[in-house]
């Protein structure tokens, strides 16, 4: 089982990332890539809840999202061709005094079969830069929804991405 963590600062709010992560519409790809539109299923919805099945390239996994906490999202995997049940996202919110808001990311993946279990160790160690670009990616999407800027804080800390600048 690996566990990977990541910590960034977006000009988002906790309100706009909630609205970016629970966008289950087409086009979500564009705002997370390992989700395609064509595995996108939407099985139920509700005030702070959702049931999905999302995926890409052959791995697909069904995911109970709860936003019933303002300051944290909580994605379970409950059904997967490769992740277990120990499996989930979990995104919490930290208001910061600048306006700005400091999102931590806690992936947990337990492979359910041989294939799973190779993806995990593999995002778990060499593999976590791919999962980090990925999120930082997400978060410029999410920020161009407000044309905002990112200020990265990820483990090798201090890089800053800027998007265009706003246009009246």
């Amino acid at each position: 089982m690996s566990t990977i963590r990541f910590r960034y600062t977006t000009t988002s709010t906790p309100e706009q990332f909630v609205a970016g992560l629970t966008d289950f519409g087409p086009g979500r790809s564009k705002l997370f890539g390992n989700s395609a539109d064509e595995v996108l299923q939407v099985h139920d919805r509700g005030a702070t809840h959702a049931d999905v099945t999302e995926g890409s390239s052959g791995i697909w996994e069904r995911l109970r999202y709860d936003w019933s906490d303002p300051d944290r999202v909580v994605m379970t995997t409950t059904d997967s061709n490769v992740w277990g049940g120990l499996s989930r996202h979990t995104y919490s919110f930290e208001r910061l005094e600048d306006g700005r808001t400091s999102v931590q990311a806690v992936v947990v993946r337990e492979g359910k079969n041989l294939k799973g279990r190779l993806l995990g160790f593999v995002l778990g160690s060499i593999g976590k830069g791919v999962l980090e670009k990925a999120f930082a990616n997400s978060i410029k999407a999410i920020e161009a929804r407000g044309a905002s800027t990112l200020d990265l804080e990820g483990p090798r800390g201090g890089a800053r991405h800027a998007a265009a600048p706003k246009t009246p």
